[in-house]
């Protein structure tokens, strides 16, 4: 089977995702996406008419979010007409979706160029009503889906978090002390210059600069910041969501009857709401050597899991085992972890879940300091672990993350 090879990748800043707050809330989202797929081009110097596709994951497709981003930020970027696209939703997967997609098409032997990633602009999906980030709802149970919701009930990604931390005896104390680590993470990987590579700025249409650093992270946080502030979902585990006075929190016992709720989740140990843009440019060996592109990873595996859509959140560990299985490789043969912090539970019980090695996990922080693009972190995430087993002269990174629906993909990439 031919191989998927990882040529580069790049990726925006992650701007604050609130409009009149943050740098990139008042562009387009297809401009994100084009700012990526021009840094691709001129960064390996692509013949962009023999791009087979591009494949982007967006996960609210609607308004300026809808039609097919893919192809339209190409178009913008600048690319050939025959560089066709596609856009794709796995909810907060769908980044990864898009590379293992990506990957998957070279593998089969029917593609030699493809470009993956995503773009979301969650200034704009929340500003548009639909929701976006922690605080919303999935959509499948809006709109009084009570025949899916009888079936399978699915509640509030917050409300679920803390459901699962509530079941795992999940301290705060430990959610905090993980939220204020990736803060401290963070701080030091940008002051130590280790997104650099990936980064690339966004500028306007008249060529200012709008913006080229990580907008997002506090590196002032303290602990006892962290503790002082109020948990954010319970008041939304007791909002109805029927005229039967149905609650979030009544969605999940439903299926988890005598389940207590502790409420330990907070804007301090959530993923923060961004805007950004990520992609990964993948070849054949073939074209790669053809058209002297250098290699920089290959993928080793691929594999997508599901779980309790009820808690949701639950699927990274199962996907885990699952990708070290197709690859046949064992925890002791990734290097690097990066699980995405969507929650602070989902990350501490990955580590927990796996007996990790917290060294190993997230080294540059994550979601919770530097943002979380929904449809775009997954292919930061692969960028990222791509940069740091380069800087620290490692060979294997997973990457995964928990997705709506209770869902997570997974990818194992190596480095060449």
């Amino acid at each position: 089977m031919p191989e998927a090879l990882i040529i580069d990748a790049c990726r925006t800043p992650r701007g604050i995702g609130k409009v009149g707050k943050g740098a990139l809330a008042d562009f387009h989202p297809q401009h994100l996406a084009a700012t990526v797929l021009k840094a691709l081009a001129e960064r390996n110097n692509l013949k962009t008419g023999d791009v087979d596709d591009i494949v982007w994951g967006t996960s609210s497709q609607r308004g300026k979010q809808g039609g097919d981003l893919g192809r339209m930020a190409a178009l913008d970027a600048g690319y050939d007409v025959r560089a066709s696209g596609m856009t794709l939703d796995r909810f907060c997967g769908s980044g990864i979706t898009a590379v293992n997609i990506a990957a998957a098409n070279i593998m089969s032997g029917m593609e030699d160029l493809v470009i993956a990633g995503g773009t979301e602009m969650m200034s704009y999906t929340a500003s548009s009503g639909g929701g976006g980030g922690q605080s919303s709802g999935p959509p499948m149970m809006d709109g009084g889906n009570l025949r899916l919701r009888a079936r399978r009930p699915q509640s509030q990604q917050g409300v679920c978090a803390d459901a699962v931390a509530s079941m795992e005896s999940i301290s705060r104390q430990a959610l905090d002390e993980l939220a204020l680590l990736s803060q401290q993470r963070a701080d030091a990987a940008i002051k130590g210059g280790h997104f650099k590579k990936s980064l690339t700025p966004v500028y306007r249409e008249d060529g200012s600069l709008a913006l080229d650093q990580e907008e997002f992270p506090r590196p002032q946080t303290t602990l006892e910041g962290l503790s002082a502030l109020k948990p954010s979902f319970e008041m939304i585990a007791n909002v109805q969501v029927d005229e039967k006075g149905t609650t979030y929190a009544d969605l999940i016992r439903q299926v988890y009857p005598d389940l207590k709720f502790t409420h330990v989740h907070h804007a301090g140990n959530s993923s923060g709401v961004v805007d950004g843009a990520g992609g990964v440019l993948l070849a054949s060996p073939e074209y790669a050597a053809k058209n002297g592109l250098k290699a920089r990873g290959r993928v080793v595996a691929m594999a997508n899991m599901g779980d309790c859509p009820t808690l949701m959140l639950n699927a990274p560990v199962p996907a885990a085992k699952k990708v070290l299985a197709k690859a046949g490789l064992t925890l002791d043969d990734i290097d690097l972890f990066e699980i995405n912090e969507a929650f602070a539970v989902v990350t501490e019980k990955f580590i927990r879940d796996l007996k990790l090695d917290r060294e190993k996990v997230n080294v540059n922080g994550g979601a919770m300091a530097l943002g979380h693009p929904i449809g775009a972190t997954g292919a930061i995430l692969i960028g990222t672990i791509l940069d740091e087993l380069e800087r620290r002269d490692l060979k294997r990174g997973l990457v995964t993350m928990c997705a709506a629906g209770g869902m997570a993909p997974a990818i194992i990439v190596e480095r060449v």
